[in-house]
């Protein structure tokens, strides 16, 4: 059995990489033309997925929190898929840079609305009245809870006047101000993501035109969810929480890219890039991705082909989101309906792929905690 570095070494010598330039420092600030690059370079093709994922569906995702923060420091690089859930693992790894992928030209689109909100926004109550089209009700201010920005905002009404003008701003934000080359579709897409935010509000929720009969949580409650020690984690549970974001984004550090996690370019250009800033992986927040690519023979082979061109070490985690009913978890392991988050190093996942020890999903959730 291949040993990881003899793994990565027959990876590398086989995968379509340029050579890699000599090490230098994460940047502290990506220029506007070389993150539009960035994203254009590393893309793959718009992929599909069943659902629209307009948020996450994963109201127990922060009860890794806690763990998280002792297995790993700050000022790392985080790699991630899908839409705001990803905002609350930023806010409390703290990285350099941040990098989400997902199969979606949607969920890269929906990124770039986040982006220019936060760049618009200078408190969470004018992101929160922004994110919605909601005028900011009274009594509302930078040191209200969570809970309480959201019940304000919760009975707030929907605002077409206020909607049109703000469309208007977060376009001129991307167009004008950040001059990226959106397409005209990609311009629909953006408009068509924040109409259903509008139309949605607060209340937003996984099952928008998915037939989930309401039993998924809504966006405020994702907000107001606890890591399961009492601390309220989420990216707008705090102002502090709400400035990691703000800075990343106006730095332009969160860098959100089109890719099938077994495809053949996304992951592997992140790999190169981090690479050449000697810079390794912090956390690789999965969902439930690997389910899927487990369907399919060589897929998930693909995807951990392409994280072993990752920069990793011992500290590095893979953080994944398992479903209580499917039967990939051990009775003992199950709390309930919905999906329970899980850890685990990636050293150790990828030395196991290498050792040939890896067949199904349920080998990568047992060796999850």
């Amino acid at each position: 059995m291949f040993s990881r570095v003899a793994l990565t070494l027959t990876l590398l010598l086989v995968l379509p990489l340029r050579p890699l330039a000599a090490a230098e420092d994460l940047p502290p600030k990506i220029s506007d033309p070389n993150f539009w690059r960035m994203i254009e370079d590393y893309s793959e093709p718009n992929g599909y997925f069943r659902f629209e994922n307009f948020l996450s569906n994963e109201s127990s995702f922060q009860q890794v929190i806690p763990t998280l923060k002792e297995k790993t420091r700050p000022g790392g690089v985080y790699l991630g898929v899908g839409p705001e859930q990803n905002f609350t693992y930023i806010a409390a790894l703290r990285p350099r840079i941040a990098f989400v992928i997902d199969i979606r030209r949607q969920n890269m689109l929906e990124h770039l609305m986040y982006k220019a909100i936060f760049e618009l926004s200078d408190a969470r109550t004018d992101f929160v009245s922004l994110l919605f089209s909601r005028k900011r009700p009274a009594g509302v201010n930078n040191r209200s809870s969570a809970e309480d920005l959201f019940l304000a905002y919760g009975k707030a009404q929907p605002d077409q006047e206020l909607f049109d003008q703000n469309e208007r701003a977060i376009m001129d934000n991307l167009v004008q101000h950040h001059h990226f080359a959106l397409s005209t579709d990609d311009q629909n897409g953006i408009k068509y993501v924040y109409k259903t935010f509008f139309n949605a509000g607060p209340s937003l929720d996984y099952g928008i035109g998915g037939g989930f009969g309401g039993s998924m949580p809504t966006y405020a409650d994702l907000m107001v969810e606890t890591d399961g020690q009492g601390q309220h984690q989420s990216y707008l549970a705090s102002d502090k929480n709400f400035r990691i974001l703000k800075r990343l984004e106006e730095n332009n550090l969160l860098i959100p890219v089109v890719g099938d996690f077994a495809g053949p370019r996304a992951i592997r250009e992140i790999g190169r890039y981090l690479h050449a800033h000697d810079a390794p992986v912090t956390a690789f927040y999965l969902s439930n991705v690997e389910r899927y690519l487990f369907e399919d023979a060589s897929a998930w082979r693909k995807f951990f082909v392409n994280v072993a061109i990752l920069p990793y070490d011992s500290n590095s985690q893979f953080i994944r989101s398992v479903l209580n009913g499917a039967g990939f978890l051990r009775p003992s392991r199950r709390f309930g309906f919905g999906s329970v988050s899980l850890l685990c190093p990636i050293a150790d996942l990828m030395k196991a792929f290498s050792d040939g020890r890896i067949h199904y999903y349920e080998d990568v959730i047992d060796m999850s905690n």
